[in-house]
């Protein structure tokens, strides 16, 4: 094998392992944040108190309920379908 087609094909793996690894990580990343939001009561109450305000209990978790409502709803799986020929085995 020529030194040349040698080179050609490391830079290729490397290009593609590079790739596949960048997609791999941002759709787990995706996922983990869908599971768990980086948002909790005690950062709502930050924010409040920031914009001067003095949130009572029923407003921050109006605030959670509101962002948990508009939050994307989950895809329902595809269910595998058993392939059957209408025979019953007994």
């Amino acid at each position: 094998m020529p030194l040349w087609l040698g080179i050609l094909l490391i830079v290729l793996a490397l290009i593609i392992g590079a790739l596949l690894g960048f997609f791999i990580s941002q759709r787990y990343f995706k996922r983990y944040l869908e599971k768990n939001p980086p948002i909790n009561e005690s950062m709502v109450r930050a924010m409040m108190t920031q914009m001067g305000r003095k949130p009572s209990e029923k407003q921050v978790r109006q605030v959670l309920a509101s962002m948990n409502q508009h939050k994307p709803q989950e895809k329902p799986k595809k269910k595998s379908k058993e392939k059957t020929k209408g025979k019953d085995k007994k």
